[in-house]
């Protein structure tokens, strides 16, 4: 969710180097779009619906009513858009998500392609929160759709086939002053240079925060664009000979 559609445009085409489409939503809305996949979608609503600038994940569910009957608060919606019916709520521990009832656009999941490469949820509990999603979502659903959590190194991931699609890591303080460490999901976007978009996320007013994590795989860093909108990029680690 954006202020200013034209300014979130021009901000995430020089940090991720999105090209953007229209939507069938209408004019406040549009596609991102990396190397002609769509990536994500950027919704000037910020200011109609009162809440703060942010990067939020939609999931795809069955119906709403199973949201609420969870121990979510709704927030906004379900409301008509296009194809289907769009909402957010807020879960058990207080962090926000989107939800989407109707045809989900092809070829746009989470885990490969141009996608974002994973969604990560931080809360109080991880357990209760996978339990909470997977009823809610229907995690661990059988066919080619179903998703696999299991409990590694201190985290819940969730797996669709071979790609890690969403990670749950608990202990996080609801009562903290500062929002960016309540309970809340984060967005993690690839990138092919680190450096780039971390100079590109400074020269157009954007903040970074330091430090670099590593893995053996990868290497990522926490952004912010100029509304304080936080989100991740993640780039393949370098190989040294």
């Amino acid at each position: 969710m954006a202020r200013d559609l034209a300014a979130a445009q021009h901000f995430y085409a020089g940090v991720l180097g999105w090209e953007f489409r229209s939507s069938r939503l209408g004019g406040g809305f549009s596609v991102a779009l990396h190397e002609g996949m769509p990536v994500a979608g950027i919704g000037a609503l910020a200011e109609r619906l009162d809440m703060p600038v942010a990067w939020t994940p939609y999931f795809a569910v069955v119906t709403a009513a199973r949201i609420r009957e969870r121990g979510a608060t709704m927030a906004v919606g379900p409301l008509a858009f296009g194809t289907g019916r769009a909402g957010l709520a807020a879960d058990p521990a207080g962090a926000v998500f989107g939800f989407w009832e109707g045809a989900v656009v092809p070829d746009w999941s989470v885990g490969h392609g141009s996608a974002p490469a994973w969604l990560e949820l931080h809360t109080r509990d991880a357990l209760s929160a996978s339990i909470f999603y997977g009823e809610v979502l229907g995690w661990a659903g059988e066919g080619a759709d179903g998703c696999v959590a299991s409990y590694e190194h201190d985290h819940v991931v969730l797996r669709r086939g071979r790609d890690t699609v969403a990670r749950i890591s608990g202990g996080v303080i609801d009562e903290a002053r500062d929002p960016g460490i309540r309970p809340r999901w984060r967005v993690h976007f690839r990138v092919r240079d680190l450096e780039a978009a971390i100079e590109a996320t400074s020269r157009l007013g954007g903040g970074a925060a330091a430090p670099v994590h590593m893995s053996k795989a990868s290497r990522w860093v926490d952004l912010a664009d100029p509304n304080g909108a936080s989100f991740t990029v993640v780039a393949p680690q370098v190989s040294l000979s």
